[in-house]
């Protein structure tokens, strides 16, 4: 091999590269497309479920929670708020707020949710909390 680095060397790393790289994808693409029935998650998505998501939606939770890591960093992390403190505890901790005068803690917003948008609140949140992560969050807290 000489010192030198011609024309036609780069062409064929170019031409070599290039055709690597596309069949790398589409080998990836052919994978994704055979993993994602298995992992559809549409099955378990009830009319609650979806109003859920749509109140979280609308009342803009992720401005302060994260969901699964996606969000703001303000409040605490959701992924796993069922597994930590149940239906009711949810229910019954959304209804207290917002808790006033704690110096140096943040506040939860009261947003007078009605008992079937808690119910639905909480439908939206047992069904992110059944989804795969990868054992996210990291910590038992979020």
């Amino acid at each position: 091999m000489s010192g030198a680095f011609t024309k036609s060397m780069a062409r064929n790393i170019f031409y070599g590269g290039t055709t690597f790289f596309f069949l790398l994808f589409l080998a990836l693409s052919f994978d994704t497309h055979s993993q994602l029935p298995k992992r559809d998650m549409r099955q378990n998505i009830t009319p609650q479920v979806a109003e859920g998501k749509k109140l979280w939606e609308v009342n803009n939770c992720i401005g302060c929670h994260t969901l699964m890591g996606e969000g703001a960093y303000f409040a605490p992390e959701l992924g796993n708020v069922i597994a930590r403190y149940g239906d009711e505890g949810v229910k019954g901790f959304i209804k207290s707020r917002p808790k006033e005068g704690i110096p140096g803690r943040r506040s939860m917003p009261q947003f007078n949710f009605t008992d079937e948008q808690l119910d639905a609140i909480v439908a939206f949140l047992k069904h992110v909390n059944s989804i795969n992560d990868a054992n996210w969050p990291p910590n038992n807290q979020g």
